[in-house]
């Protein structure tokens, strides 16, 4: 991807466009209000990508990768003069059946690789770094489901853009100049009741989800007056034209306390994008017309951020690092 050769060089800290992985953890974080916190956090932002070449140079085909996102909070602290143009807190939504929180988080990092290890010592480090400056709020530890599958048995992610179509929808363009090469990344972590999943019939299911469990083929559902998932998640302007996001969910889960889920992760150039289709999920197209896996699927969490692009985040972070290095 992007001319990179994946098999030479670490992965850059901020590559929205890293190849799917077969481990991952997001973790977010809030910052302490004291500027010693503001200044910790800023430094540890400007040596992410060091920390990835350290880590991932022990084994160059584990792909580390790390993407720091940050929040309209913070990046208010960190640069309150200039920020992106649609970046805000996560907008909580109140469907007639279902409701999408909205949860605190300064910073999200998205750390991938293809070893579960390389994933742990990466964030064992960076926390360590942090130390006292954040506080965690949300940490998921991912895993690739065989062939790219959800819990809930569909695969994930088919609709992805690749190639050029990629960063015509996941990065930032011309329309915010200051900010072009970035992304808007919206996370939710959803908990799945699997007992009720597993006695719906399948064909029910894939009429929730618009794709055939086995093989993953499309069904087309534009003529019925409920929608499934796949068409409700499509996103269209008024003159028909169609916008992707990038999604690199991931499973996660503990059987033994009976807990499984999908950690929602989309990164999009506009975040108008992903909220019109949380609007059409939990209120309905037409209203009421609900999204019917989330009978199913309750998100716990849901937060917005922005993820620059690695020059736009050192200089974000320069004068908080100046000010601590001054004392």
């Amino acid at each position: 991807m992007s001319g990179k050769n994946w098999d030479r060089v670490p992965i850059d800290a901020q590559s929205v466009d890293a190849p799917l992985s077969t481990a991952a953890i997001f973790l977010v974080v809030t910052v302490g209000s004291d500027q010693a916190s503001i200044s910790t956090a800023a430094s540890v932002l400007g040596e992410l990508d060091d920390l990835v070449k350290n880590v991932g140079f022990r084994d160059l085909s584990g792909r580390l990768s790390c993407i720091a996102g940050i929040g309209a909070r913070l990046w208010n602290r960190l640069s309150p003069n200039r920020r992106p143009r649609e970046l805000k807190p996560f907008t909580p939504i109140e469907g007639a059946a279902h409701s999408a929180p909205s949860t605190p988080g300064d910073l999200l990092f998205h750390i991938r690789a293809e070893r579960p290890d390389m994933c742990f010592e990466f964030e064992r480090i960076l926390l360590n770094s942090l130390g006292g400056s954040v506080t965690v709020v949300d940490e998921v530890s991912g895993f690739r489901y065989f062939d790219a599958r959800d819990l809930l048995g569909f695969v994930d992610g088919t609709a992805n853009p690749t190639g050029l179509d990629l960063p015509a929808s996941a990065l930032v363009g011309d329309e915010d100049g200051d900010f072009a090469g970035g992304s808007y990344v919206v996370v939710q972590k959803y908990l799945h009741d699997m007992a009720a999943w597993k006695e719906t019939p399948t064909h029910v299911q894939e009429e929730i989800i618009g794709r055939t469990k086995i093989d993953n083929i499309e069904i087309d559902d534009d003529d019925k007056p409920r929608k499934s998932h796949k068409s409700l998640a499509t996103i269209e302007d008024d003159a028909g034209n169609e916008y992707d996001i990038l999604r690199d969910n991931m499973p996660f889960g503990r059987p033994g306390q009976n807990e499984f889920g999908t950690y929602f992760i989309g990164y999009t150039r506009y975040l108008w994008v992903i909220e019109k289709m949380l609007q059409r999920m939990y209120v309905g197209e037409p209203p009421g017309a609900y999204d019917r896996l989330l009978d199913f699927s309750t998100p716990h969490t849901g937060t917005t951020f922005f993820a620059p692009t690695r020059p736009m985040l050192q200089k974000l972070v320069e004068g908080p690092k100046n000010s601590i290095a001054g004392g």
